[in-house]
């Protein structure tokens, strides 16, 4: 469960474990944040896992501790990435150069570039095992609506579902179940001062149902997605967005 420490990533695990598997959460920075985590999932075995996604050695290591922790991996969710915040905006018509290529690396190299590493080891190890498994990226609704304050981050979210297809081709035959979700806005914790703000009211509107969707709910989908009877579904890309933006 990368990205486990909060928000998404702690719901998803939280779900994870209720449901009877154990969890490898990961975290990038924050350890106390991914303990927290670790003491209220149900039962026993889960383990923390450290790693910066921006180091291209990390997902190896990542990986392999897992693997060594859990005696063999069965699912990957790969959650974890770098969200649009105002201190990495770069609106073309805003952000000076230097704003504009950190914003552009540092969501390539961790949103994109490091699942694609993370699934691959991930994959080969199943393959090697002979063994069935799932993986779920969580992706974004601005991979479909756009992304103007963020056009990083959008282009990379779709990178990531498109990867996810082709993952989902190459890996049916080895029994690899590859799915991804597109939540809308979220609830989490680093999103409660938007919603506690000005703009409140606004992204509760984009939905007719009058409210966003929260981290639990992301969960339970992701349970579904990281089952037996989500095996039809490999290569979808799941909008997760309360009606609030429509594809064709």
């Amino acid at each position: 469960m990368t990205g486990g420490s909060r928000g998404i990533g702690r719901a998803v695990a939280q779900a994870l474990a209720a449901r009877g598997d154990r969890v490898a959460v990961h975290y990038a920075s924050d350890r106390d944040a991914a303990e927290e985590t670790l003491r209220s999932l149900a039962g026993e075995g889960h383990v923390v896992v450290g790693g910066d996604l921006r180091d291209p050695d990390s997902p190896s290591r990542i990986i392999e501790r897992a693997d060594a922790a859990m005696g063999g991996l069965d699912i990957l969710v790969n959650n974890a990435g770098i969200a649009p915040l105002e201190s990495n905006r770069h609106r073309p018509d805003e952000a000076d150069l230097d704003a504009w290529q950190s914003a552009w690396r540092q969501m390539v190299d961790v949103n994109l570039i490091a699942a694609a590493e993370l699934t691959y080891l991930f994959a080969r190890r199943l393959i090697d095992r002979k063994a069935p498994g799932f993986v779920v990226n969580v992706g974004s609704r601005g991979a479909f609506k756009g992304e103007p304050d963020y056009p990083a981050y959008g282009a990379v979210k779709a990178g990531l579902h498109a990867f996810g297809q082709s993952m989902a081709v190459a890996l049916a035959p080895h029994g690899i179940v590859v799915t991804s979700i597109a939540p809308g806005f979220i609830s989490s914790d680093r999103q409660a001062p938007k919603l506690e703000g000005a703009a409140g009211d606004a992204l509760r509107a984009q939905s007719p149902f009058g409210r966003v969707g929260t981290p639990e709910e992301v969960a339970e989908a992701v349970l579904f997605l990281s089952s037996p009877a989500a095996t039809w579904s490999s290569g979808a890309v799941i909008d997760f967005n309360g009606a609030s933006h429509l594809r064709p």
